[in-house]
């Protein structure tokens, strides 16, 4: 059986960014401990003001119908690893 992460991923990839792809946005799993996933949002939807709302109405029912294990989806607005290491890089720190 796959791990509660990696369903979460297919579920993303499968089920719900390709709704989200339609806004030219996405949805990827930034973490998932304590029952709790969670989703940052990418593309325009990283910065919608409708993100709450597309969480609550799309990402949030889908993926607790889909994986029991799941208590609740938060969105992860935080900057991500990526983005750190692309604005350390144009400073010239490691």
């Amino acid at each position: 059986m796959n791990s509660v992460e990696e369903r979460i991923i297919e579920i993303l990839d499968e089920a719900i960014n390709p709704v989200l792809d339609q806004h030219l946005g996405g949805a990827e799993l930034s973490s998932f401990s304590e029952g709790i996933a969670w989703i940052r949002f990418t593309g325009s939807c990283k910065n919608c003001l409708s993100a709450e709302d597309t969480l609550n109405g799309i990402v949030k029912g889908t993926l607790m119908t889909m994986i029991p294990e799941i208590e609740d989806v938060m969105i992860d607005d935080g900057v991500s690893k990526e983005l750190l290491d692309f604005a350390r890089s144009l400073l010239g720190k490691s």
